[in-house]
């Protein structure tokens, strides 16, 4: 019997996807449990719409994700902290650069910035995961604050 799957099922497959399962299997707990929906005509027409619109959405995510990759990576980030002799106090981190970005308009959740312990002065650069596959460097300098 052939089953659209609604949700991930371990060693079965994947959400949209079809795969040929033994009727009692289906019938007895993909169905009931609401993982998967029987496969019929009507059932694979939609599927086929939604798989379109959802890669039509999905390509128009990916552009937006990569031109404001393309934006962060044009932009320069100064960061003042306390430093004597060229070694901060503490350490630059995540959130410090989301607040840096969202000052020059750029709106970054600090989650999605991946940033080494940055303990000196100096030029550094920083990963901001924007999209499954978009990644932007965000170089950015940090200065001892006067």
């Amino acid at each position: 019997m052939e089953v659209i799957l609604v949700k991930d099922v371990e060693k079965l497959g994947y959400a949209d996807q079809i795969v040929n399962v033994k009727p009692g299997y289906a019938n007895n707990f993909l169905i009931p449990q609401g993982y998967a929906k029987a496969a019929t005509a009507s059932a694979r027409k939609v599927l086929a719409e939604n798989i379109k619109q959802r890669a039509h959405k999905e390509a128009k995510l990916i552009s937006d994700a990569e031109a404001l990759a393309a934006r962060i990576e044009g932009i320069s980030v100064t960061i003042p902290v306390k430093a004597e002799e060229g070694k901060i106090f503490g350490s630059v981190t995540a959130a410090d650069l989301a607040g840096a970005l969202s000052s020059q308009g750029v709106e970054v959740d600090r989650r999605n910035i991946t940033v080494e312990q940055v303990k000196v002065v100096g030029e550094h650069e920083a990963t901001v995961r924007l999209y499954k596959g978009v990644a932007a460097t965000l170089k950015f300098n940090v200065i001892a604050a006067e």
